[in-house]
């Protein structure tokens, strides 16, 4: 992060963010040099940041941009999801190859738990969308989508308007028992859980 700081410094690069960090790993950095956003999956199917993460990024004033805020596609198509993934989408490839290890929420007897999720009115991607919009001025959802007429949906999800009443219905069916599997599977990928700096007194010189 010194580092970084020199480069901001001489106006090299504007700000300085962090992907999936642990809230000591977020708060080490950012008392040397302000951290702009941290980026974090944060969606109705995903809700654990909200323990740490989001209040340590509140309370140190730096932006959340959220990522798979419709759960990779859950929440906007449902159970049937599965099905319809082309031959070249990445979450294809982990089906036919590494589903179990890699994204275990699509696995079958997973997936069958999770899709009382979506039926439970949590179907259209706008009001998945809305609840993380909600959440704040700092928080920026980045849905991903390959359509335009996709695009079009999630743009208008801007205008739906949710009332604290129908925030917290949502998140009374979006409990922590309500989704079964894991974001990833192993050590397939990182998350914030796996990120923790260790002391620089550990450190040692190569």
């Amino acid at each position: 992060m010194g580092e970084l700081k020199k480069l901001v410094e001489e106006g090299k690069i504007k700000y300085v963010g962090l992907s999936e960090a642990s809230a000591s790993t977020i708060r080490r950095p950012h008392a040397v040099h302000p951290i702009t956003a941290v980026q974090l999956e944060w969606s109705l199917w995903s809700r654990d940041v909200e323990e740490e993460i989001v209040p340590t990024c509140r309370e140190l004033g730096i932006g959340i941009v959220a990522y798979s805020p419709l759960g990779r596609g859950f929440l906007s198509s449902g159970p049937k999801l599965v099905e319809s993934f082309s031959k070249d989408d990445f979450r294809q490839v982990c089906k036919e190859t590494m589903l179990m290890l890699y994204l275990p929420r699509f696995q079958p007897e997973n997936l069958e738990h999770n899709k009382q999720l979506f039926e439970r009115g949590c179907t259209p991607s706008q009001l998945a969308l809305a609840w993380v919009h909600h959440q704040g001025d700092d928080v920026c959802p980045i849905p991903g989508t390959t359509k335009i007429e996709n695009l079009d949906q999630n743009i208008k999800a801007l205008s739906v308007k949710l009332t604290p009443e129908e925030m917290a219905e949502l998140e009374s069916i979006a409990t922590e028992d309500a989704v079964k599997g894991d974001r990833y599977g192993g050590t397939a990928a990182p998350t914030y859980k796996d990120s923790e700096t260790p002391p620089l007194s550990s450190w040692k010189a190569s």
